[in-house]
C-alpha cells in the first residue's frame, strides 16, 4: 500500500518529514510481515498479523484497510506508550485519506471541557501558513493536552496529519475533575442498568488496573461508574461527528463492544457502522491466537511489545480515598 505523506509538503519542516518517513518505513516492515502472516496457523502469532475475530482467521493488510474504509466509526485501541501502535494508527489515517475520507480525529487525550477552545484554535488556523508540526503544538496547547502524562510528542504526528488534511480534531474524554467527582459520588450520571455479569467484568478490570489488589466494594462501584462515564462520553463524541464519521484514538479498554464506548451508542445505526481494533502486543509465552484477549473487538492487530517496567513493581500501590 502506498505511503501517503502530507499533500502540502511546503508547510512541513524537515524534522517532521523525516520522522514521518521513518515511522512509515517501520510500518511498511510490519505490513510486509502482515501479508506473510496470512498463511500462518493459530500457533504462529507474529507481529504484523491481523486476526479477524469473527471469522477466526488471519486477514491481509488490504482486507483490513478495506473494512476500515467502509466503517463510519473506526475505533483504534492502543497501549498508550507503544510507539508502533501510533505508527499503525498513522498508517490507518493515511489509508482513509487515500480513500477520500475526511473523518474527525477523536482523541482520548483531549478532555471535552476544552472542546470549545480546541475548535476555536482550528478555526483560527484555517488558511494558516504554519507547518503541520507547529499547528499540532498549537492544538495541544488549546486543548490543554497533558504533555507529560500522554508522553508528548508521541501523539503529535497524528494531530499534524489530521491538521494538514483539514480534518476536525476533537476531544473524546471526560475531564479528570468530572471523573473524580463521579468516583466520589458528588456528581451523578445516568447510565444504563448493567447485569451482574457485566459489572463483574468491570470490577475485574478495575482490580487488574490496581495490580490485583482487592478493593472495597464502594470504591469499585465508584471506579466502575467513572469508567463507564468516560466510555459514554466517547460514544456521544463519536455520534456527534458528521457524515464522514470518526477515528477514535483511545486505550484498548475503551473500544470493546460489549462493555466500553460502543455499549453507550444511542443510535441504532452506530454499532453496525463501527469497527473496533485492538493493537495487541505479542507475548513470547503466548503463541496461539485463541489465548489472547479477543472479547469485544473485531480485529486484533499484533505488534512487538514495548519494553517497560512493571508499574506494580516499581512504585507503591496507591488506592484513591473515597470521601
Amino acid at each position: 500500500m502506498p505511503v501517503i505523506l502530507y499533500d502540502n509538503d511546503s508547510h512541513l519542516d524537515r524534522k517532521l518529514k523525516f520522522r514521518m518517513q521513518f515511522i512509515s518505513s517501520r510500518f511498511c516492515t510490519l505490513a510486509s510481515i502482515g501479508l506473510l502472516c496470512s498463511q500462518l496457523t493459530l500457533a504462529q502469532v507474529a507481529p504484523g498479523q491481523i486476526w479477524d475475530i469473527h471469522a477466526q482467521q488471519t486477514i491481509s493488510l488490504e482486507a483490513a484497510m478495506a473494512r476500515l474504509q467502509a466503517s463510519r466509526y473506526v475505533l483504534l485501541g492502543e497501549k498508550h506508550d507503544n510507539e508502533i501502535h501510533h505508527a499503525l494508527q498513522l498508517q490507518v489515517l493515511q489509508s482513509l485519506h487515500q480513500g477520500g475520507r475526511k473523518p474527525t480525529l477523536l482523541m482520548e487525550q483531549f478532555d471535552t471541557e476544552h472542546q470549545a477552545a480546541l475548535h476555536a484554535a482550528q478555526t483560527a488556523a484555517a488558511g494558516s501558513t504554519k507547518d503541520a508540526t507547529a499547528q499540532a503544538e498549537r492544538l495541544a496547547d488549546a486543548g490543554q493536552l497533558n504533555r507529560k502524562g500522554w508522553r508528548w510528542p508521541m501523539y503529535r504526528d497524528l494531530i499534524a496529519f489530521a491538521t494538514a488534511q483539514r480534518w476536525p480534531v476533537a476531544a473524546a474524554n471526560l475531564s479528570r475533575a468530572e471523573a473524580r467527582d463521579i468516583f466520589k459520588g458528588s456528581k451523578t450520571v445516568t447510565l444504563p442498568t448493567a447485569s451482574p455479569a457485566l459489572f463483574a467484568k468491570w470490577e475485574a478490570d478495575m482490580v487488574a488496573g490496581h495490580c490485583g489488589q482487592a478493593l472495597p466494594a464502594n470504591m469499585v462501584t465508584g471506579l466502575v461508574t467513572a469508567q463507564r462515564a468516560r466510555d459514554a462520553t466517547m460514544a456521544a463524541a463519536l455520534e456527534a461527528t458528521g457524515p464522514q464519521g470518526a477515528v477514535l484514538i483511545a486505550g484498548a479498554g475503551h473500544v470493546r463492544r460489549e462493555r466500553a464506548a460502543p455499549l453507550y451508542f444511542q443510535q441504532a445505526s452506530s454499532n453496525p457502522a463501527t469497527i473496533t481494533i485492538a493493537f495487541t502486543e505479542v507475548d513470547p509465552g503466548i503463541t496461539q491466537t485463541k489465548d489472547y484477549d479477543q472479547e469485544g473487538f473485531d480485529l486484533l492487530w499484533f505488534t512487538p511489545a514495548q519494553t517497560r517496567e512493571d508499574p506494580c513493581a516499581v512504585m507503591p500501590l496507591q488506592v484513591p480515598a473515597k470521601q
